[in-house]
């Protein structure tokens, strides 16, 4: 894991991949919660006995956004940002869904520091982002997202 204590130390990572993930199973319980969350409740999210005969994926997929909701999490196996105050979620750029991620699929993200504007104190920083299927070869999705960090004095 890297650790990235300030915007130096950000600085020289431009144009590195910072790392990858673990792999992380997606269950069929947890794309029940985010159904009962985000109040979208189609079947083929949380009817497994539909999905099975009537869904092209012949199973369950988990909702784009759910995959989406992972990179928070991923995010913080891959890197370590230290010395700070706050770290705010600012954007998503440029983002494309490629693939269904079918229930019990494992996925991983892999992230890439595409860039950083100091905005006199803040930084903000884009990352080039893929989330990967285990055995597939089109990732989940792909897209900058978009972090501020506000690090101590």
């Amino acid at each position: 894991m890297l650790t990235i204590n300030n915007f130096a130390e950000f600085e020289a990572q431009i144009g590195n991949e910072l790392g990858v993930s673990s792999w992380y199973k997606i269950t069929q319980e947890q794309i029940n919660k985010f159904a009962d969350a985000t109040l979208d409740h189609q079947w083929i999210h949380t009817d497994p006995e539909r999905a099975k005969t009537e869904s092209q994926f012949g199973a369950t997929i988990a909702h784009g956004y759910l995959t989406l909701s992972l990179v928070p999490y991923l995010w913080k196996e891959i890197v370590k940002v230290e010395n700070l105050k706050m770290e705010i979620n600012y954007g998503i750029e440029n983002f494309r869904f490629g693939q269904a991620v079918l229930v019990d699929s494992e996925v991983r993200l892999k992230v890439k520091l595409g860039g950083l504007v100091n905005l006199r104190g803040p930084i903000k920083a884009t990352m080039i982002t893929t989330l990967e299927i285990k055995d597939q070869k089109k990732p989940a999705f792909t897209g900058e997202i978009v972090f501020v960090y506000h690090f101590n004095a």
